[in-house]
């Protein structure tokens, strides 16, 4: 994740891919979940969102950072200053929606 700048709060949607060829990906994988839940909700699969601070986005990505392989795993976090100027569509199977609680 190249650096975040960005003031006050934020909106992000996290989304990660882990290599999971050997035993350490694994590890990583339930590392990177546990951490991102500490700071978003999870919508699915690997994907999360949620409101952040821009302090808190710092302290997510030091935290991430300490376990995602720079060659073979990759974090995006997309910003926008609210959640209103985002419109989201739930394609195929679609269970409750988890983030209803952000208005």
């Amino acid at each position: 994740m190249k650096g975040l700048k960005c003031g006050g709060n934020m909106y992000v949607i996290l989304v990660y891919d882990i290599n999971l060829e050997d035993k350490e990906g694994q590890r990583v994988l339930r590392k990177v979940f546990k951490t991102c839940k500490q700071y978003l909700v999870h919508i699915q699969n690997s994907v999360f969102e949620g409101e952040l601070l821009e302090s808190q986005a710092i302290k997510l990505k030091a935290e991430l950072d300490q376990y995602i392989r720079e060659n073979k795993d990759s974090v995006i976090l997309f910003k926008s200053r609210n959640q209103k100027w985002l419109e989201k569509e739930f394609w195929g199977r679609v269970e409750d929606d988890k983030t209803d609680n952000f208005l």
